[in-house]
């Protein structure tokens, strides 16, 4: 980073002394905002078009600019551009290198804007090309999950609530409820879009310009739905980026979930599922370790997600109109939130189809928990009881087990009859989990069947995504 000390400021002519050292740097954004550089000098270009087609600057002068800007850009996806902390921010720092570059006509780069239209359409058109890019990488995890929910729709595992076995499922499906936790949160980031694609530029500082631009122009350029309605707003709202951390942060709640889960299925208490060596470490003491740290750290990112959310919101929570400083604020949560949530779905994507099942522990879990207890109510039902009455009943039977400590299904036929003499033979039928399993054959039941048909629904689905 050049400090460049000596680099006369764009609005010094207002100053009698110079920036103090500790406040230039404590001010300036252009270590973090320079992510921005490739979004901003396409903003500048679209800009200086338009300039140019409405006879603002002429085209000769657009033609300097535009090939000054392009020469930028190669220096910097190079590295070799040389960043100011002098120059505050990545905006000045392209346009003190645009009139090194071409001289004096550089200086109409700036006109009819201010670099608060100039950063709010930056970090937009960011914003945007990060989403369809995260977009993508969401497919991809949905994909592995029905992929994994195809492989495993047959494996029988106890379903919980309150963590405690409740019915029967597959593990293919358990593994479809993921991925409705996640098509939702690509429909969230596809919403977004909606809303994070309107144009601020031509707002100017707060109200607009003298000049006479053409912002549906600059629009179109820059494959904008809509231009701004109101230049106070353009320019000091930031709803889009609240909303997209919104977003992100249900998107790592879910991830959160999914890796708690994977956490415990992969412990000895469980045992359900193993993780493969390549997501996992040891122990610098216990030699017999191997701890799930890649779901453990998913966990955690989640609330690093969630604290970036909280930030934004208290930056904007207390902010006057138009402009204020507080909001250069807004950039590192942005920028760490579309990292994380990216490295996140990459861990996830390669994780998944790793993952190893144990049939035998997950169809011995779900086979003492009296999971199949709702099924034998419901059958008293097909009987002739009132739900509440065969809700009962089959408490009662529950219970008789318990005293005997044995499962349900090692009762008599005898003891069965006690509660309720309609019962026959056919209760160790009603009571097989299997037959459970394969009786759920509804839309969105836990039926291998059903959860076979979902997955092809799933990847028709995916396929009329739009990102």
């Amino acid at each position: 980073m050049n400090d460049k000390p000596s680099i006369r400021k764009p609005w010094g002519g207002r100053f009698n002394s110079p920036t103090d050292a500790f406040v230039e740097s404590f001010t300036a954004s252009v270590t973090f905002d320079q992510r921005l550089a490739m979004c901003d000098i396409r903003g500048s270009i679209a800009h200086v078009t338009m300039l140019s087609e409405t006879g603002i600057i002429t085209e000769d002068e657009k033609k300097l600019i535009v090939d000054g800007l392009e020469a930028i850009k190669s220096t910097i996806k190079a590295g070799d551009f040389s960043w100011s902390i002098a120059l505050e921010d990545v905006h000045m720092n392209i346009e003190h290198a645009l009139v090194e570059a071409i001289g004096e006509v550089g200086k109409k780069l700036h006109t009819a804007r201010s670099r608060n239209d100039q950063v709010a359409t930056d970090i937009r058109l960011y914003l945007r090309a990060q989403t369809e890019i995260f977009q993508s990488r969401l497919l991809e995890l949905m994909t592995t999950l029905i992929e994994l929910a195809e492989r495993e729709a047959a494996r029988l595992i106890p379903g919980y609530t309150h963590r405690q076995a409740a019915q029967p499922i597959t593990f293919g499906h358990h593994m479809l409820a993921w991925f409705e936790m996640l098509i939702r949160d690509y429909s969230r980031f596809s919403d977004c879009k909606k809303r994070l694609n309107s144009l601020p530029l031509g707002a100017g500082a707060l109200a607009g310009t003298t000049f006479p631009i053409n912002r549906q122009r600059v629009a179109e350029l820059l494959k904008f739905d809509t231009v701004a309605e109101n230049s106070l707003d353009a320019v000091s709202d930031r709803d889009f980026a609240l909303e997209f951390s919104s977003a992100a942060s249900i998107l790592m709640i879910h991830y959160s979930r999914m890796a708690e889960e994977l956490v415990l299925w992969n412990s000895q208490a469980f045992a359900f599922v193993e993780i493969d060596d390549a997501f996992c470490t040891g122990s610098s003491m216990m030699p017999q370790k191997k701890n799930p740290d890649v779901p453990e750290l998913l966990r955690g990112k989640s609330g690093r997600v969630v604290g970036n959310l909280m930030a934004l919101l208290t930056l904007m929570k207390s902010q006057p109109l138009a402009y204020n400083k507080d909001n250069q604020e807004d950039k590192e949560p942005i920028f760490d939130t579309i990292d994380t949530i990216n490295d996140c779905t990459r861990a996830l994507t390669e994780l998944i189809p790793s993952l190893r099942t144990n049939e035998d522990r997950m169809r011995a879990a779900a086979a003492h928990g009296f999971i199949t207890a709702t099924d034998l109510a419901d059958h008293l039902v097909r009987l002739g009881l009132h739900f509440r009455d065969a809700h009962e009943v089959v408490g009662k039977a529950v219970n008789l087990a318990l005293s005997k400590d044995c499962q349900m299904h090692e009762l008599s036929l005898a003891e069965f009859r006690t509660f309720d003499e309609r019962l026959d033979e056919s209760v160790y039928n009603i009571l097989d989990m299997d037959n459970a399993l394969d009786s759920r054959k509804h839309w969105g039941g836990t039926a291998p069947l059903a959860v076979r048909e979902a997955c092809a629904r799933a990847r028709n689905r995916l396929k009329d995504l739009d990102y």
